[in-house]
């Protein structure tokens, strides 16, 4: 009995939030840029840390080759959709532009570009 509005009812309301959030991200985006080249830094170099950590601890726990490259991409992926939800509600005070433009708009496309294949050459290495 709860199917439709449960299950069926997720897909739908995940997409209309993932482009709500999508919407403020690029709108706000030329905003990061006003808090200086350090903020895109951190967006960019913090992925490549945390991912490469989570390639080594998979290496160090005994994964394969696709689950120390999974590990690494999970790692070094901000939570796109749990962390700026969660942020908002705790921090309302919080600028969006900062926390969804260096998400959305800066780490999210670097991790699919160069992140992804950074992680699956260091787990390559490892295995």
């Amino acid at each position: 009995m709860i199917k439709p509005l449960f299950i069926d009812l997720y897909s739908s309301v995940l997409i209309l939030f993932l482009l709500n959030m999508g919407l403020i991200a690029g709108e706000r985006l030329p905003e990061v840029k006003k808090h200086g080249m350090k903020l895109v830094l951190f967006g960019l170099l913090t992925p490549l840390l945390f991912g490469t950590l989570g390639v080594v601890v998979g290496s160090v726990v005994g994964l394969s080759l696709g689950g120390m490259t999974l590990l690494g991409v999970l790692a070094g992926s901000a939570s796109y959709i749990a962390a700026p939800a969660a942020l908002k509600s705790s921090v309302p005070k919080a600028n969006p532009s900062i926390y969804l433009g260096l998400a959305l708009g800066i780490t999210f496309p670097f991790n699919l570009i160069i992140g992804i294949p950074v992680f699956h050459q260091i787990a390559s290495w490892l295995a």
